[in-house]
């Protein structure tokens, strides 16, 4: 946070752990409501150990198992979207269906950078 003279107020250490409470009160909402949350956590647990033995070095590691992690990321915004719409009102407005479609439509964007990233690179080895 910037103070009036445009410097920013140092982290102390309780600031940080609090700061890393709220992420994980922030994952365990996401596991406890979005069940494509918990797939995809699932799918991360079986393919990341499979992208980090495939990969032949570290760059093709990070090729494989970074966008998996982007699914997760990108899964809780998607999420966190839903649920201010969700709160705003359960009636239907044209606005609130587009910011959930255009959420849904970043969730399958970050799916197909996934296998985008597996077929460039393990796909010149395999086929």
């Amino acid at each position: 946070m910037a103070d009036s003279s445009g410097t920013h107020a140092p982290r102390s250490p309780f600031r940080v752990w609090q700061a890393f409470l709220w992420s994980m009160q922030g994952l365990r909402a996401t596991w406890d409501v979005e069940s494509a949350f918990r797939l995809e956590v699932y799918l991360f647990l079986v393919l990341a150990p499979l992208g980090l033995w495939l990969g032949a070095d570290g760059v093709e590691r990070a090729l494989l198992v970074a966008p998996l992690l982007g699914v997760l990321v990108v899964e809780v915004l998607n999420s966190a979207v839903e649920a201010v719409v969700d709160r705003w009102g359960p009636e239907h407005h044209e606005l609130a269906g587009r910011a959930k479609d255009m959420g849904s439509a970043a969730v399958f964007l970050a799916d197909m950078n996934v296998l985008l990233c597996w077929g460039l690179v393990l796909g010149p080895r395999y086929f």
